[in-house]
């Protein structure tokens, strides 16, 4: 299961980037139908197109992905806000698409996604983080998150 949510964060972080691309697209539904439509992955080549086979993504790893998206799409401004608070010095139009994207996810599922532990949400952000962002992505998204976890009243990491 665990591998089928990190694909899902994955997925949902790229429709989450396209959102920040083409910021008409406010709609989660829009957004989904496109990225689906118009993207083929295979599972263990997460990010580079196929061309001349069809891979099927995991059904589990799909409703996750589309979750994520529709519960960041529709908390985005409480989501964005809760950010900015815990980021002093930094505005979200400084931080980095990527980035920005990955805090998202990861505050949206602190916020409002209480399945999951938030020391696992944080793994599996830093984890993210390493594979898409900068050299200081992974940091930067720990501390923000952490921040998060801590000022919501979750646990960030186990004792």
């Amino acid at each position: 299961m665990s591998n089928n949510r990190r694909v899902g964060r994955e997925y949902a972080l790229k429709m989450l980037f396209a959102l920040q691309i083409d910021q008409d697209q406010t709609e989660s539904n829009r957004l989904i139908d496109s990225f689906w439509n118009n993207f083929r992955f295979a599972d263990d080549v997460l990010g580079e197109p196929l061309e001349s086979i069809d891979v099927p993504l995991a059904t589990a790893s799909r409703l996750f992905a589309e979750k994520i998206v529709t519960g960041v799409v529709e908390f985005r401004s409480v989501i964005d806000k809760k950010i900015a608070e815990s980021a002093k010095n930094w505005s979200l139009s400084r931080m980095t698409a990527v980035d920005l994207s990955i805090l998202r996810i990861g505050a949206y599922e602190l916020l409002y996604n209480s399945t999951v532990p938030a020391a696992v949400v944080i793994d599996e952000a830093i984890e993210i983080a390493k594979r898409y962002g900068t050299k200081d992505s992974a940091s930067f998204i720990n501390g923000l998150l952490d921040k998060i976890a801590k000022e919501v009243g979750v646990k960030p990491s186990p004792e």
